[in-house]
């Protein structure tokens, strides 16, 4: 691309603008990308798009025109993921400190959309999109992200080892020159990285449910790994909730065999109410969040009522979303 390239210049390529109409093919209103600014960061990186809600509507914006066509492919991807009953990650509960929600989103959003790569970054292979030149490009990002480990190491090996295991994910582990850099310049990190990339590639990534049986591998195993540089955990299975995946039969069972409720230290968004979070039983993951009931309604069995329930009727009542097997 030319150094005087501006954003009215760039054109979608065939593949990408292939996934643009996938994309408005299935969802309701209109999605369309935008390219803004003419900024060229020399190096990709997923934070160089974001989709914006407006109305019933999407725009998917590029703010860098370094790669313009796969930088777009991957937000595109990510919601076309989305619109064909992938699992999403919802943010329900607070700490009651911002900071620490926004920080604690972050890092949730982060471990799922690694998992989620695994299928990006397999559709933008079949459709060319991921070329030596965008690998080239992608080496550049994680070096722009990440300083090279000192010893004795910073504050840095969270944000390392997230960088570093989506790197695994994009060029896997047989690209030789990639590795020998990883290894020279972080080679803690990388360590840490490779154990995680073995815990999500055990099974592969092939439907929404093996995608959200990933997702809980990584919450639980990357909170090991803190705790095992005694930093502390972020207890994602406890504060990020998962879309669930259920079988038709699962669905008619009651609440109480499916989920067990917990009362959480943290509260309920909109309602500032204690939470009680509703934890599946064969993972332990969040799988919804009820608010305490109101004062009136806080009687002994109105969790009785709630237990006694299917799961597709309270499901049903919270509008909370889920995915059939």
């Amino acid at each position: 691309m030319t150094d005087d390239m501006k954003a009215k210049d760039v054109q979608l390529n065939e593949a990408v603008q292939g996934l643009l109409n996938q994309v408005n093919a299935i969802y309701p209103g209109k999605v369309e990308v935008q390219f803004i600014g003419e900024l060229q960061a020399g190096y990709v990186r997923h934070d160089q798009a974001q989709q914006m809600q407006m109305g019933k509507d999407i725009a998917i914006q590029v703010a860098d025109l370094t790669a313009p066509n796969y930088t777009a492919s991957h937000e595109l991807l990510h919601l076309l993921m989305i619109l064909s009953g992938f699992p999403q990650v919802f943010f329900s509960l607070t700490t009651g400190q911002p900071k620490l929600d926004e920080q604690l989103m972050i890092m949730g959003t982060e471990l799922y959309d690694i998992v989620s790569h695994f299928v990006v970054v397999s559709e933008q292979q079949k459709h060319g999109l991921i070329t030596p030149e965008i690998k080239d490009l992608y080496l550049a990002g994680v070096k722009a992200t990440i300083k090279p480990e000192p010893d004795p190491v910073d504050d840095e090996m969270t944000l390392r080892t997230l960088t570093l295991l989506d790197a695994l994910v994009f060029f896997g582990q047989d690209d030789e020159k990639v590795m020998a850099d990883f290894e020279k310049n972080y080679p803690i990190s990388l360590a840490a990285a490779k154990k995680l990339y073995a815990v999500i590639t055990a099974k592969p990534v092939d439907s929404p449910f093996t995608l959200r049986r990933n997702v809980v591998k990584l919450f639980k195993a990357f909170d090991e790994q803190l705790e095992a540089w005694n930093l502390p955990g972020l207890h994602n299975t406890e504060f990020t909730t998962l879309t669930s995946v259920m079988s038709k039969r699962q669905l008619g069972l009651k609440v109480k065999q499916v989920f067990e409720l917990y009362h959480s230290d943290m509260h309920e968004k909109t309602t500032q109410r204690r939470a009680y979070v509703g934890f599946n039983r064969t993972d332990e993951q969040n799988g919804f969040v009820l608010p305490s009931p109101a004062p009136k309604d806080d009687t002994p069995d109105y969790f009785t009522k709630l237990y006694d329930m299917t799961v597709k009727e309270l499901f049903d009542q919270l509008k909370m979303p889920y995915i059939l097997r």
